[in-house]
């Protein structure tokens, strides 16, 4: 343990930033196009357009991320059930999960401490309550079924394309794509999280623990179930790393098998 945090801390923190201004982005967001006094909300009625440009807005931020220095270092999990899906699949040590896991927790609770000072009373009004993902009017079963449904979609995404050498280099943008349009269609069902981290973030400070079970469940049962269809049809081998965006020259603290990727990338040209 003590061996790994000396070696690895900077990654761990890269982590927690990276869910960090997640979480702000989501609150700012959230209240620019919900709160209703914000004019950008007052000028645009239709809500199926603000969750649209919600989920624009996400997807351009969760791409920022992967692609920035951070994200390429640490791998952009920024997602307790994308970590512990990689750990299943042998990519990552042990220890470096576990601490992974604990600063996306640590960074989504920053996160949104850092936004409620930024935007003060506004992210408290029950319209925003501190961007906080809960059930919709279908309630928790159906909420359940949704982030099961497309945290299996994500990770069988990002399993496909991150393991594929002519499409690697795109994972960040099918990733961010996938995130816009689960927010834009799904939000209503339950306010799409597919992380468990980024809800408790929410949720601690906005005191709202509806259905609490669902995130904290449905996403890594989700990326579990879409790890072992894959690992069913291309094996353990046809995993290469736990990084959504490799082509970089930064350094992987994961198990990693990209050059051989590489390598067989330049035999098949």
């Amino acid at each position: 343990m003590i061996e790994a945090f000396k070696r690895h801390w900077p990654e761990y923190l890269m982590e927690a930033a990276e869910l960090g201004a997640f979480m702000i982005s989501a609150c700012v967001v959230t209240v620019i196009l919900w709160h209703p006094a914000s004019p950008v909300r007052q000028g645009i009625a239709d809500p199926r357009l603000r969750r649209t440009l919600t989920g624009l807005a996400m997807g351009l931020t969760a791409l920022g991320i992967i692609y920035s220095p951070w994200g390429k270092r640490s791998g952009a999990h920024f997602n307790p059930s994308v970590t512990l899906t990689f750990f299943r699949l042998g990519k990552i040590e042990p220890w470096d999960a576990f601490f992974y896991v604990v600063a996306q927790f640590a960074g989504a609770v920053a996160g949104v401490l850092f936004a409620a000072t930024l935007l003060g009373g506004n992210i408290r009004h029950p319209a925003v309550s501190y961007a906080a993902t809960v059930p919709g009017p279908d309630g928790a079963r159906v909420a359940f079924a949704a982030e099961l449904l497309i945290s299996f979609g994500l990770m069988s995404v990002i399993l496909v394309v991150s393991n594929t050498p002519s499409l690697a280099l795109y994972t960040p943008l099918f990733a961010a794509v996938l995130v816009a349009t689960y927010i834009s269609l799904k939000a209503p069902l339950s306010g799409m999280s597919m992380n468990p981290a980024r809800t408790f973030g929410s949720a601690l400070l906005a005191g709202i623990w509806t259905a609490f079970w669902v995130y904290f469940t449905a996403p890594p049962l989700g990326m579990l179930l879409a790890a072992q269809l894959y690992v069913s049809v291309k094996g353990v081998r046809g995993v290469i790393c736990a990084k959504l965006h490799h082509a970089n020259d930064e350094r992987c603290i994961f198990r990693c098998g990209y050059a051989r990727m590489e390598g067989e990338g330049q035999h098949d040209r």
